[in-house]
């Protein structure tokens, strides 16, 4: 099957590093065992522990992403590398190469656009127990918001198709990419798929870069932004309600001492509960024109995705990646 599939497919594996020196070595070379005909891409984001050096010399190509932020690498990466498959995972060894060729397998034979490799044992160390709480509170908070196609949406080992990645707009700058594009697979309304797989513990000597709660809070705030951009008659709509339900307060008493005594005595009040009653209109107003904007973003989102050719350019005409020639370490403008 690998043979197969590596001749058959143009593929690419892309690791975003930041400081893992003590690993990419070793994670590098296994991936190029797991499938020898992919092509090997490490993005070293600002690494200062000769990561990019342990890659190149693992027979890796090593570019450069200078704006820190794991969603600029991936942007970067997907606007750099043309292939048919692209299989995106950590340097950090916590991802084994061998469920490559079950990740390519699943997207080539359900005709997916992306597949999810979901950590199994997640919560197996114990120092990762903020993280294990904090990803289920957001994936629940996720297929509350969104929808239930995944039940891992923070997984950073994943296949896509062609289609995928060059009709991903990624905006986001930092872990929240892995959101991003979970949201813009549901969007799209894009065939994608899970498959349950081992995830390792870190080795003696590489440590994770995620902040509990600060890369919780700018998950958070991306979901609100998400939420804005692809369900604005929700999100409004529930600014909308918050307004009404507080004018509602403020008003009620005003209306029963009216009813009671035919006056209104206490006037401020009656016209502040007016005031954010009429906020809560203009918001609700505002979330039907924005919903309706983006529904069309949508159309024209799939229709733009629908035009993408399934093939890389590299492999239609034959000729190698442009950045094939360039030196294995280039760096971003």
């Amino acid at each position: 099957m690998t043979d197969a599939v590596s001749s058959q497919y143009d593929i690419a594996i892309l690791l975003p590093c930041y400081n893992e020196a003590a690993t990419i070595g070793a994670v590098v070379r296994d991936f190029r065992e797991a499938l020898p005909q992919a092509r090997v891409y490490v993005y070293d984001n600002n690494s200062t522990d000769g990561t990019a050096l342990q890659a190149m010399l693992a027979g890796a190509l090593v570019m450069r992403e200078r704006r820190q932020g794991k969603g600029h690498v991936v942007r970067r990466m997907f606007a750099d590398i043309d292939a048919d498959i692209y299989i995106m995972a950590d340097g950090d060894g916590t991802y084994s190469s061998q469920d490559a060729e079950e990740l390519v397998r699943t997207l080539v034979t359900e005709r997916a656009d992306m597949v999810v490799g979901t950590r199994r044992g997640v919560t197996a160390d114990a120092g990762r127990q903020g993280h294990a709480a904090g990803n289920r509170l957001f994936n629940l908070l996720y297929r509350s918001f969104f929808a239930r196609d995944f039940t891992d949406i923070f997984s950073g080992y994943r296949a896509f198709s062609r289609r995928f990645v060059k009709s991903f707009p990624a905006v986001s700058a930092g872990f929240e990419i892995e959101t991003e594009m979970s949201v813009h697979a549901t969007r799209l309304k894009l065939p994608v798929s899970e498959i349950e797989l081992d995830y390792g513990r870190r080795p003696e000597g590489s440590h994770s870069k995620l902040s509990t709660f600060g890369d919780g809070a700018k998950i958070l705030w991306m979901f609100a932004m998400l939420m804005k951009e692809t369900r604005p008659f929700a999100f409004f709509g529930a600014i909308s309600g918050a307004f009404m339900a507080a004018s509602l307060i403020f008003m009620m008493p005003v209306l029963l001492a009216y009813f009671q005594t035919g006056l209104v005595d206490r006037m401020p009040t009656w016209v502040f509960s007016l005031v954010l009653m009429l906020i809560s209109f203009l918001i609700f107003t505002a979330g039907l024109i924005l919903d309706s904007l983006s529904r069309a973003r949508s159309e024209q989102l799939r229709i733009h995705y629908m035009s993408i050719s399934e093939q890389s350019q590299r492999r239609e005409t034959g000729r190698h990646s442009p950045l094939a020639g360039h030196a294995r370490t280039i760096d971003a403008a």
